[in-house]
Parts: C-alpha cells; sequence; structure tokens
C-alpha cells in the first residue's frame, strides 16, 4: 500500500511479440525489453522464389462425417495415425516419431473441428516467452509443463527458393544471426524434397529458439492445407515450466539419415561457438555448407 503522499506503482504490461495473432499472448522478459523489430506471422508466407504458394490450397479433403478419422479409413491419414487420441504425437522422442510423413485433415475435409488429426493447425496450446539468455541473445522458455509428444509452436516465415535462400546467406556478416532453415526430404526412392525457410524478416516464436545437442523439441514437417509442410515442434520429454526450448539445427536429432552438416565451412570462416552447455555439446554450431554454394552451382544436392 502506498504511503500518504506517494502514488502506487502501476504494473507493467507485458509485451506480446505476436501482436494478438496468436492463441496466446507470447511475452518478452525482462519487462520494458523487446526483440529486433520483424513482421510477425503464425503461418509461412510466400517469399522469393517460391515454387508454390504456402497459402495456397493443395491438399484434397476427406468426407469423414459419421466415424472418426482412422488410417486405413481416412485418406488423410494414409500414412497412418500420427497423434493419439490426446493429440500427442506418437512415438515422439525416438527415432520412430519422425519416420512417416505426417498429414492432418484440413479445411477441404467434412469431419469436424474437433477432430484429433487437427493439432498443429490449432496454434499455440502452452505458454511462451522470449526472453535473455546469458550469452545466446533470445530464447524462448515455456511457462508451464510441456507433456511429451505435444505441439509446442512452428518454425514459420517465408519460404523461399533455394538461389534466394543461398544469397541471404552468403550475404551475411560474420555477427549476423543466420535464420535460413533448409529441410529436406525424401520418400523412398523418390526425388529429393527441400524446404527453404527464413523468418529473419518475417516470422514467428519459432526465429528465436537456440540450438542445443541434447534439444527437448524435434522438428517434424506436417502438411496440412498444402504440399508445403509446417514445420512443427513438439516435445521430445516432458519440459519443465521456465525450461529454456531447444531444438537440433543439424536436422540430426531423432533422424537416422546423414545431413549437410560439417566440421568447419569449406572457405575457412570461423565456427560460431555453442553454448547449450549439454554433456555432448559439440562445441560448435552445426554448418550447412549446402547453403554457402556458389551462385553457378546447381541448385539440388
Amino acid at each position: 500500500m502506498a504511503t500518504p503522499g506517494e502514488e502506487s506503482e502501476a504494473p507493467t504490461e507485458q509485451l506480446d511479440i505476436a501482436c494478438g495473432l496468436e492463441n496466446l499472448p507470447v511475452t518478452a522478459w525482462p519487462p520494458g525489453a523487446a526483440p529486433e523489430p520483424f513482421q510477425y506471422t503464425p503461418e509461412h508466407v510466400a517469399g522469393p522464389g517460391a515454387d508454390v504458394d504456402p497459402t495456397q490450397l493443395t491438399v484434397p479433403g476427406c468426407a469423414c462425417l459419421h466415424e472418426p478419422c482412422r488410417a486405413g479409413t481416412c485418406p488423410c491419414l494414409r500414412h497412418g495415425d500420427s497423434y493419439d487420441d490426446d493429440g500427442r504425437l506418437r512415438d515422439a522422442g525416438s527415432a520412430a516419431g519422425c519416420a512417416r510423413p505426417v498429414f492432418e485433415c484440413n479445411v477441404l475435409c467434412r469431419c469436424p473441428e474437433r477432430c484429433r488429426s487437427r493439432v498443429v493447425q490449432r496454434g499455440l496450446r502452452w505458454p511462451l516467452q522470449v526472453f535473455r539468455t546469458e550469452r545466446k541473445g533470445w530464447g524462448v522458455r515455456a511457462l508451464a509443463r510441456v507433456p511429451r509428444g505435444r505441439f509446442v509452436c512452428q518454425y514459420a516465415g517465408e519460404v523461399l527458393g533455394g538461389p534466394e535462400a543461398r544469397a541471404r546467406v552468403r550475404a551475411q556478416t560474420a555477427g549476423d544471426a543466420n535464420y535460413v532453415l533448409a529441410v529436406r526430404e525424401r520418400a523412398r526412392a523418390g526425388p529429393l524434397l527441400e524446404t527453404f525457410v527464413d523468418p529473419a524478416r518475417v516470422g514467428n516464436v519459432g526465429r528465436f529458439l537456440n540450438h542445443s545437442c541434447e534439444p527437448n523439441l524435434v522438428m517434424v514437417p506436417v502438411r496440412v492445407d498444402s504440399m508445403v509442410p509446417k514445420l512443427a515442434l513438439f516435445a521430445a520429454r516432458d519440459i519443465s515450466p521456465g525450461e529454456e526450448l531447444s531444438y537440433d539445427y543439424s536436422g540430426r536429432f531423432l533422424n537416422g539419415t546423414d545431413s549437410d552438416a560439417e566440421d568447419r565451412p569449406d572457405d575457412g570462416t570461423p565456427r560460431k561457438p555453442c553454448y547449450c552447455g549439454a554433456r555432448s555439446c559439440a562445441a560448435f554450431l552445426p554448418y550447412d555448407s549446402s547453403l554457402y554454394r556458389p551462385a553457378e552451382g546447381p541448385d539440388v544436392t
């Protein structure tokens, strides 16, 4: 209580870096601090060179009206049930959980909105906070317990063509943060599918996630309305309130295939140190040599 002649201090209103575009506000800490300006988007947007507009409807819907969507009857789940009845990613925290394609029912489907095959599209369900770390710049933490297998957030931004993604990476200086993420998928003997996402200018809360050599999140490409995958991050284990969220930038975590992350850049550029603090820390952040390929080189590895 304020003493006579004094005014009580009004509580500081917390900044919502999501600008009201998410189901829940994404707060920032400490109070009064704010990340560098960027345009917030909860979903992918088409950027320069993108082959497909991620907002276009390119996946057909199902006609499941009287029976729940299940593998074997629902065409959206032709690759199997990805989620259990509680909406958790099956086999999260193991390689089996990342081995098969994940499709969700979409806006063209006739099943109800409560369908258990609608998870990532429902957006944030756990309160998140962007905060200043001691050595890694901004990071993201969960403000509530997140059970294993639960969807946490997307890594959303501009979907780029390969040449544009590599041009942006090559234009960076040593002190710039690299937000460009390359996701490579190959279905059996099919062609290599590459998705390049850059949330530096237009992105969501996922742009603040830091790398860890022992992460608590796993990234899974999830297709809903478009064949352009949503880069969904799920809890690989139970996550405690206040714990920093992280994923493996190299893509090796829970994936049996080799990635393009290498020990050192081909041009001798110094590696950026890793401050994840894990017992198995590799000491340096992953490096994707394909993003530094000369402009005259082929576009697909």
